[in-house]
């Protein structure tokens, strides 16, 4: 057997690398990081481009002489020829993403709307269905405010908020809540719905709408990329 690394006193062998990366559960990284080498293999970037790169990383990384950047080298064992290839890396991920995804964010991004809107709204809920039918009556007949009522009788943290909540994205809502949510304008009450163990009062404070702006772009397009990148990922088995 051919002897790969030395640790101290023990020599592993090349046929107990696989299993060891299982073990430690670093084989996803390595599959990743092989998957993303091959995929940007085909790109380059221009003398000024690498400069800017390793501008970056020397700043990321506190390197602000020759002296610390040989340092750095030598603490993680590596060439001067590997640290630019690291430096570049997360340029050439970006090329790859832009020329890859960068045409689909649109399209993406009008699929996923509906569910990266954000909204606020007023909740309360109680395991009391009785209770939460006089609570319901209450607030439509303006007896008490939706808020007061919160705070007296919600058995949740929203009672510390008067019922309010958010903004959060439509998707972290109970689908039960965010279907109505879905459906309302602003200030609409509905009727007491069962959701799981509660009963719960809900209504729509404002809703958000989610704009494809320059972080939405960046989201969307990391998400294609990440997606892309677990479906190559396959784990072999020993």
């Amino acid at each position: 057997m051919t002897a790969m690394l030395q640790v101290g006193s023990q020599t592993i062998q090349a046929e107990e690398m696989l299993p060891l990366l299982q073990r430690y559960q670093v084989l996803p990284q390595v599959l990743r990081g092989l998957v993303i080498d091959q995929a940007i293999a085909e790109f380059s970037c221009t003398e000024e481009e690498q400069k800017h790169a390793i501008a970056v990383f020397d700043q990321h990384h506190q390197l602000a002489s020759e002296e610390d950047r040989s340092a750095w080298l030598h603490r993680h064992g590596m060439t001067l020829a590997q640290y630019t290839e690291l430096a570049t890396r997360p340029l050439l991920i970006e090329k790859l993403k832009q020329l890859k995804w960068g045409h689909m964010v649109e399209p993406y991004f009008l699929k996923r709307k509906r569910e990266l809107d954000q909204v606020i709204y007023s909740l309360i809920r109680t395991k009391d269905f009785g209770l939460a039918n006089e609570l319901y009556f209450r607030i439509l007949e303006g007896e008490q405010t939706f808020e007061e009522l919160a705070e007296q009788y919600s058995q949740g943290l929203e009672a510390r908020t008067g019922g309010m909540l958010g903004p959060v994205p439509m998707n972290q809502a109970h689908p039960v809540i965010a279907n109505l949510l879905i459906v309302s304008k602003p200030g609409k009450l509905w009727t007491p719905r069962v959701v799981g163990e509660w009963v719960v009062i809900v209504r729509l404070e404002k809703l958000i709408p989610a704009q494809l702006d320059e972080s939405m772009y960046r989201r969307m397009v990391d998400e294609l990329f990440e997606t892309w990148v677990q479906e190559q990922v396959q784990t072999p088995t020993p």
